[in-house]
């Protein structure tokens, strides 16, 4: 049960649900304030010598608040990898959509519109990305990363198979190599991501970025 000033602190924010949509409001305000401040003290400091203190001075948020949303420290280091990674997988999956409506039936073109938008997003938000280039985090983060990279590996995997072969005039890859050359892509485009967030600049990051997907389209065919 909360304490009471925990309580007043939350009720503060707008964190209880009898308020309406300002409460929400506000309560979606302060999340944010938490994520934007522990992101700014994670590439500060890295995530072992991170401090709860700072991160509460810098969002302008109780410490109460920010124990009742995410619970501590990991708690804001997974809401951060999930809102990335997340923006990522959705930013792909409209790509891909996209193409499809637009009458693109190629899976491999596809693939490569998906891988596109996917890197867009490491330079966009760069300054996230480069938060998980190091491989700090707290316990279970390695974890998190391999299965999502699984996942990440199933789906592109799935979206390849769907090549008939005809463009080429070569039959469709199948079973094992089809899983390598997801594996091997996947891959490819991870590794690209972690290059174009540590770029230089806006036109390193496009020149990565259009010599990946060239890379891309040759292994993939």
């Amino acid at each position: 049960m909360r304490t009471s000033r925990t309580r007043q602190a939350a009720e503060a924010n707008g964190e209880t649900a009898g308020g309406g949509g300002r409460q929400w409001a506000r309560a979606d305000a302060t999340r944010q304030a938490l994520l934007t401040a522990a992101q700014e003290v994670f590439a500060d400091r890295g995530y072992a010598d991170a401090g709860i203190a700072e991160i509460v001075e810098r969002s302008g948020i109780s410490v109460g608040s920010l124990y009742h949303h995410y619970g501590g420290k990991a708690g804001l280091y997974v809401a951060l990898w999930e809102e990335l990674t997340g923006e990522q997988e959705r930013r792909a999956a409209q790509a891909v959509s996209a193409a499809r409506e637009e009458g693109q039936r190629d899976p491999i073109a596809q693939f490569i519109a998906g891988a596109r938008a996917y890197l867009r997003v490491c330079w966009e938000r760069r300054e996230a990305a480069r938060l998980f280039l190091a491989g700090e985090g707290p316990p279970g983060s390695s974890l998190m990363r391999r299965s999502r990279t699984q996942r990440w590996v199933a789906r592109n995997t799935k979206l390849l198979r769907g090549r008939d072969g005809t463009g080429a005039g070569e039959p469709p890859a199948t079973g094992r190599a089809e899983e390598v050359l997801g594996l091997v892509l996947t891959t490819v485009i991870g590794e690209a991501g972690r290059e174009i967030a540590t770029a230089e600049d806006e036109t390193q990051a496009g020149e990565i970025l259009e010599e990946v997907c060239r890379i891309l389209i040759r292994l993939a065919r």
